[in-house]
């Protein structure tokens, strides 16, 4: 039950893009086309899910374990780094038409600020491993929905009669604004 509940809470009630506001730069970026979005937020998903059963036992085992927790932060972004550049290796191999679609996107991974805070939340709230890996599934998920809900807008918003003041960049943040609104109700559902 208590990992049923750690997926809900991070892919709806603290989602990490409409709640902490992480990683708002991919889902401002990347959310103009609705392929483009699912395909950063699969390779999201996939970066934190790995991220979190990487930088587990790089707390437990190696930081904690030699009293150096301090570290947390350089050892995070290390492993973080690592990961991206072996995905953005396979992704390349794989698919070279997705690998150009996401563009500069997929470097960016590595500062998304929304995988480093995963594993930053995960020290905090104390996760066990397997907690751990269904926390960073889950903020992927949670990425993942925000950026496809968002895309499927500004694609919509292209056959709209916008004033010219709130083209571009201000309606995607009144936008975002309004999401982060109507998913603080879920907050609510578990309050209420």
């Amino acid at each position: 039950m208590k990992l049923i509940m750690i997926f809900i809470s991070a892919s709806l009630i603290n989602n990490f893009v409409l709640t902490y506001f992480l990683g708002i730069c991919p889902f401002v970026g990347v959310s103009n086309k609705t392929e483009n979005a699912l395909n950063m937020g699969l390779a999201t998903t996939f970066v934190m899910t790995l991220t979190a059963a990487a930088t587990w036992p790089i707390y437990t085992y190696i930081l904690v374990r030699f009293n150096v927790p301090f570290l947390e932060y350089v050892a995070f972004i290390i492993a973080i780094a690592a990961l991206v550049q072996l995905v953005e290796m396979y992704i390349r191999k794989s698919s070279p038409a997705l690998y150009r679609a996401l563009g500069i996107y997929l470097p960016l991974i590595t500062t998304n600020c929304a995988v480093l805070g995963l594993a930053l939340f995960m020290v905090l709230r104390d996760y066990n491993y397997v907690e751990s890996i269904v926390f960073g599934f889950a903020t992927g998920v949670g990425f993942t929905l925000a950026i496809l809900m968002m895309s499927g807008i500004r694609e919509e918003l292209e056959f709209a009669d916008i004033p010219k003041p709130f083209q571009g960049i201000s309606i995607t943040l009144i936008i975002a604004g309004m999401m982060a609104l109507a998913f603080m109700g879920f907050a609510g559902l578990i309050r209420g």
